[in-house]
């Protein structure tokens, strides 16, 4: 099929008659739109939710390991002149 038969082909859809749309469609859309939408918002949440767990739990940890300290020495400096 080449370029004018394409064309002609288009413009026949094109011109000819809309196709009937089923009656439920829109009430369809609506509903699965919904959905999704909830669907997202609890996904967010979720999100928040881990994110604002895993905050808390590192502060806990931050707080708890200190890990900002040295350690101490776990060996003793060696003697010299006695």
């Amino acid at each position: 099929m080449n370029r004018t038969q394409r064309e002609a082909a288009v413009r026949r859809i094109m011109e000819g008659t809309e196709p009937r749309v089923p009656p439920g469609l829109c009430a369809d859309a609506v509903r699965r739109g919904g959905r999704l939408l909830r669907r997202r918002e609890r996904a967010l949440r979720l999100m928040w939710l881990l994110l604002c767990a895993a905050t808390v739990a590192f502060t806990v940890w931050a707080l708890v390991a200190r890990p900002w300290v040295e350690p101490p020495s776990e060996t003793t400096p060696p003697l010299t002149g006695w």
